[in-house]
């Protein structure tokens, strides 16, 4: 396999390129715009089959791309913070209709004040629209996820995002493994069209109105596929292991078997933190890392299982959910070790909002922090907020 040195948007361009979807609707918004200018001018090069649909807005990137997907049409689209924002209308009327659109997503803080850079506020306000949600480290990462994400949708009947740090990962230049393009079309197979609002022998409607009689019947389907959604996740990681030798999970365990502290942490500040963890390791503390890369549905048992014999974890969250007892990630890593037997002290650091850098320091901080707490057995302030002025 070729190494290429790609920034984290052009390795999402390339993964598109090598998809080959039927429709790409889009607007673009930084720092998300390259995905899909690269990628149109695939489409212009002839590159590509794909129908590209420039649209006036992100909610009518969307709005095609449901439209495109309810023909049976394979759809994808990219953007980021406000283009998100403006897509919340639409985003659970495709998990609605079941629909696999796959989203290449960009993290960037939400306005305002405007801001283009990166946090995680855009997906988390989406999290709870019925996407399946991958947070990828790094651009060999996302390149990879947006791959197994076309399979994942389409047999879950799910639409799902892959995201990656805005300007850190999206503008970074690294190099990355690229697969062949017969390989990657193997993999992800022809879309099979289960139904079509195109097909007139065999007619569907979509978009009624679904009032007391049975909106939580139809709503508790989505449910049960987000559920449902966990074996062909893994079943899609296995199969991409066993056949291009990268091996992906719900969550990664980095030095994590024999540590008494840990810290919680998505995407590109695991990189940081694994250096860190590192450095500290070789002065002889017994430090380590987990991190999320499903979000949605998120692991709650396995999670709990790898937390469950550390003394003390300090959750890192790159948002904050206003007037609750911390970040997403905390609350759902809180949640997920409620019922468990044994379960280390919980501390949360609120940290690298509108794109602050968080330095090796404040990760050190926060190690020493969690030694001191695991001494003690007590927390003096649950949220923390990391780098904030005073």
């Amino acid at each position: 396999m070729p190494v290429l040195a790609k920034t984290g948007n052009e390795a999402m361009a390339e993964a598109m390129r090598q998809i080959n979807p039927d429709v790409v609707a889009a607007y673009p918004i930084t720092p998300a715009t390259e995905i899909v200018q690269i990628f149109s001018s695939f489409v212009a090069d002839g590159k590509v089959d794909t129908e590209f649909v420039a649209v006036e807005s992100e909610h009518s990137a969307m709005s095609a791309c449901v439209g495109a997907a309810a023909t049976g049409a394979r759809a994808m689209t990219g953007t980021s913070s406000q283009g998100l924002a403006l897509m919340y209308e639409i985003l659970p009327i495709a998990s609605a209709l079941r629909l696999p659109i796959v989203l290449a997503e960009v993290n960037r803080a939400l306005s305002g004040p405007i801001n283009i850079h990166c946090d995680h506020s855009d997906t988390m306000g989406a999290r709870d629209f019925g996407w399946i949600q991958i947070y990828a480290e790094n651009s060999q990462e996302a390149y990879d996820s947006l791959i197994q994400a076309v399979r994942i949708a389409e047999e879950a009947k799910l639409p799902a995002m892959v995201s990656t740090d805005g300007f850190i990962i999206s503008h970074g230049m690294e190099g990355i493994e690229v697969l062949d393009d017969d390989k990657v079309k193997a993999f992800i197979g022809e879309k099979k069209i289960d139904q079509s609002v195109l097909d007139v022998d065999n007619p569907i409607t979509l978009g009624c109105l679904d009032l007391q009689d049975y909106y939580f019947e139809h709503k508790y389907q989505v449910i049960d596929a987000i559920e449902r959604s966990r074996g062909i996740i893994k079943k899609v990681a296995d199969e991409f292991a066993k056949k291009f030798k990268r091996s992906y999970g719900f969550f990664e365990e980095y030095k994590l078997n024999d540590a008494e502290v840990a810290i919680v942490t998505m995407s590109s500040t695991a990189g940081t933190t694994k250096d860190v963890v590192d450095e500290l390791r070789d002065k002889g503390l017994k430090v380590g890392l987990l991190r999320p890369r499903v979000f949605r549905p998120f692991p709650n048992k396995e999670i709990a299982k790898a937390l469950s014999g550390l003394k003390a974890v300090a959750v890192l969250d790159r948002s904050d959910s206003f007037g609750a007892e911390g970040g997403q990630l905390f609350t759902e890593i809180r949640s997920a070790l409620y019922e468990a037997d044994k379960k280390p002290l919980l501390i949360d650091y609120i940290y690298g909002l509108g794109g602050r850098d968080i330095t090796i320091n404040e990760i050190k901080g926060v190690f020493d922090d969690l030694g001191k707490i695991a001494k003690s057995g007590k927390t003096d302030s649950v949220v923390n907020y990391l780098g904030l002025r005073e």
